[in-house]
């Protein structure tokens, strides 16, 4: 009897040193202190700006006109282009100049549009402020739209201060957005875009760049920052 309890005491003890290694292995020492995706994002010298550091360069000045870009800078619109490329044109990029992928993205698609955690973050501090919001995007103007609704309600603008989305469109070397910003009297345009920057340079605007999704459908990704623009901390979410 005596011999089949250390038999088993041993078994137990074994058993126990090999949950011990185990454990070991699954957790290994603390090198380092890790990074996040976010601060991975943050380690090149560019001129990194948070949202607050925006509202506070905008203390003692009265409401002003702001604007945003809307795909990949206040949403991650990248399932609905994609069903766009796969229903209209798999194999090239054709499905952006068809009227159909248009009417189908401005009034149906945005169901699947993430909202950016930045932009209603961005959106939230202006209103708080009372300036005056305007989305300009680059996107086909279609019979109906149902994109302002959408913005309304995943960035929560209250229906009384939402303006109309502003359909720019495409047009072969011509960048429509500078004579809305232009219009409307802009002081600051919000953009992930190389071209959302140099528009508002144009006119001397102030222009803050959104980081892109390394996901996006919208590719290759431009390089934040290479205009000396300020980059919003964290927005590729």
């Amino acid at each position: 009897m005596r011999k089949v309890k250390l038999v088993f005491s041993a078994i137990v003890l074994a058993v126990s040193l090999s949950s011990t290694v185990q454990a070991k292995i699954q957790m290994p020492e603390q090198v380092s202190s890790g990074v996040t995706a976010i601060e991975l994002s943050q380690r090149q010298a560019v001129h990194w700006v948070s949202v607050e550091q925006i509202e506070r360069s905008l203390q003692n000045q009265p409401p002003m006109a702001v604007g945003f870009d809307i795909d990949d800078t206040v949403l991650f619109s990248s399932p609905g282009f994609y069903r766009g490329k796969l229903e209209y044109s798999p194999n090239d990029n054709s499905y952006l100049e068809n009227s159909e992928f248009w009417q189908k993205m401005n009034n149906e698609w945005d169901k699947f549009s993430l909202p950016k955690q930045a932009g209603i973050k961005l959106v939230q501090m202006h209103l708080k402020r009372g300036d005056n919001i305007y989305f300009i995007t680059g996107r086909t103007k279609t019979k109906t739209e149902k994109v302002s609704q959408y913005l309304q309600e995943a960035l929560h603008i209250p229906a009384d201060k939402m303006n109309p989305v502003i359909f720019a469109g495409d047009e072969p070397g011509k960048n429509n957005k500078i004579s809305w910003m232009k219009d409307n009297q802009l002081k600051i345009y919000y953009g992930d875009a190389d071209t959302d920057i140099s528009a508002a340079r144009e006119l001397n605007i102030r222009g803050i760049r959104i980081l892109r999704a390394s996901n996006s459908s919208y590719q290759p990704l431009p390089k934040a920052g290479r205009f000396g623009e300020e980059v919003v901390t964290g927005s590729e979410y």
